[in-house]
């Protein structure tokens, strides 16, 4: 049997969470379990020195924090203005 080169796994891992995310109906799942998937892209890139790899989902990654960030606000001031009225 062959050795299993983990980085080589950690990038299959990185390719799976990326594919589920997009199957994803609730945008908040899909935002969650693709950050998950870019950040071991991240991880997988810096590894194999694979720089755009790296940088471009360090980016996607920030992308799906910043709009999570938005959900979880608008949600929050909705909550306020319910409990307000």
């Amino acid at each position: 049997m062959e050795n299993i080169n983990m980085v080589e796994v950690l990038g299959y891992m990185a390719s799976v969470m990326v594919a589920i995310s997009l199957m994803m109906k609730d945008i908040i799942w899909l935002r969650w379990i693709n950050f998950v998937g870019c950040s071991l892209f991240v991880i997988y890139g810096v590894q194999i020195e694979a720089w755009p790899v790296a940088g471009m989902n360090a980016f996607v990654a920030c992308i799906n924090i910043y709009h999570l960030t938005k959900i979880y606000r608008a949600r929050l001031t909705g909550k306020q203005a319910v409990a307000a009225s």
